[in-house]
């Protein structure tokens, strides 16, 4: 089982960066792909940016590609968002995700969730 905290968001003006961290507990923590999904107000969770579990492959929503990098370091058990020339519309909850081994960009495929950590950009 693996549990997940994200940290790291927080107020930004548009056209600056934030990182975001999710912290994950349990020994099997290397043996999964790790995403980022966000959900804005009266919209439906979208996905973000995965990385396998080896860390040797990513992948992206269009919307944030060249803007947006995700990370992880498996000896302290963490995956980060780092995101960059920030948008009004990358306002959201972000949450960090958690399935075996290859990624996926459907939520439904995701067994270990986080709480989310806002972000908020304003103009």
């Amino acid at each position: 089982q693996v549990q997940l905290a994200e940290s790291g968001g927080g107020l930004v003006q548009a056209g600056g960066s934030l990182r975001l961290s999710c912290a994950g507990s349990g020994r099997t923590f290397s043996s999964h792909a790790m995403a980022w999904f966000r959900q804005a107000p009266g919209k439906e969770r979208e996905f973000v940016a995965a990385i396998i579990w080896t860390g040797g492959s990513t992948v992206y929503t269009d919307s944030v590609k060249g803007r947006f990098t995700i990370s992880r370091d498996n000896a302290k058990n963490t995956v980060y968002l780092q995101m960059n020339s920030l948008k009004p519309e990358d306002t959201a909850v972000y949450y960090c995700a958690a399935r075996p081994y290859y990624s996926s960009s459907y939520s439904s495929e995701y067994r270990y969730w986080g709480q989310g950590t806002q972000v908020t950009v304003s103009s």
